[in-house]
């Protein structure tokens, strides 16, 4: 009975203050920090693409667990035990910038992590959480964490068309039944959509391989109507092969991929290309 009610205590939610806002995490969400700190910080002055890769390596076999995010009301939620392909990145990139920074504690990781993840770094509701890719990457850019360097490796031009949320409320539990949310969300594709973007078609990616650094970020271009973006990982090579970490969903963890970077790509019938987007250092 003693040793139930001690792993109920470890699993219990947390939550503690930051500004006005709330972080949901567990204590082995902490442990987990404390460990990447302890093997991380002799590396923290490495550069920003090779620290982001050994931050990646790091989660190795993590397990893959999607909807992790889902709480009501809209809170940060930090979970560094279990990850889909977006909340690995954002982990890795958040992970990379804390360390680099002059406090690598818990509380700077959180309040990283809501700069990142949320529009202006702000929490009101579900619609400020930066849910289309092409979105996160454009206000990211903003606020100096990343720079879409797609257009420069040899990207040309992108239309996207996000519909894919305000059509479909009924597959978001917070969008279902709150048209108001569902109205600003779909005010919100159309900016998305009138953005200029670029992407590198899958056949050009090995042309183009000089371009991608270890440790951008590769999104996957999507031609499912109404999205922009279907996965996300990290760039590596292993040896001379162009490839990428990522959260598998058909392995369900975190792996690096066995197939090169275009070979991936030509072999998913719903991707078209990809978007690289490359980490900044913290300053």
């Amino acid at each position: 009975m003693k040793t139930i009610f001690l792993t109920f205590l470890a699993c219990l939610i947390c939550f503690c203050g930051q500004a006005a806002d709330k972080v949901s995490y567990t204590e082995a969400d902490r442990v987990v920090f404390d460990r990447y700190v302890s093997e991380m910080k002799a590396n923290k002055s490495l550069p920003t693409g090779e620290l982001m890769v050994k931050t990646a390596r790091f989660f190795l076999g993590t397990p893959y667990v999607a909807a992790t995010l889902e709480m009501e009301p809209e809170r940060l939620v930090v979970n560094l035990r279990e990850m889909d392909c977006m909340t690995l990145v954002e982990n890795v990139v958040v992970l990379t910038r804390t360390i680099q920074s002059e406090n690598p504690s818990f509380e700077t990781f959180c309040k990283n992590l809501q700069a990142l993840r949320y529009r202006n770094g702000e929490i009101h509701d579900y619609t400020d959480r930066l849910h289309y890719t092409t979105d996160w990457i454009f206000e990211n850019q903003r606020k100096g964490i990343v720079e879409d360097v797609t257009s420069v490796a040899g990207g040309v031009s992108l239309p996207v068309n996000v519909s894919f949320m305000s059509t479909h409320p009924d597959s978001y539990k917070p969008l279902k039944e709150n048209p108001e949310l569902t109205a600003r969300i779909a005010a919100k594709e159309k900016e998305i959509n009138a953005r200029p973007y670029y992407y590198i078609p899958e056949t050009e990616i090995n042309r183009n391989a000089t371009g991608i650094k270890d440790g951008d970020i590769v999104c996957f271009v999507t031609t499912i109507k109404g999205l922009d973006i279907s996965h996300v990982g990290v760039v590596c090579r292993v040896g001379d092969k162009l490839t990428f970490i990522h959260a598998s969903t058909t392995q369900k963890k975190v792996i690096v991929n066995e197939a090169p970077l275009q070979e991936y790509v030509e072999s998913i019938k719903r991707n078209s290309g990809i978007m690289i987007v490359r980490p900044q250092m913290s300053y």
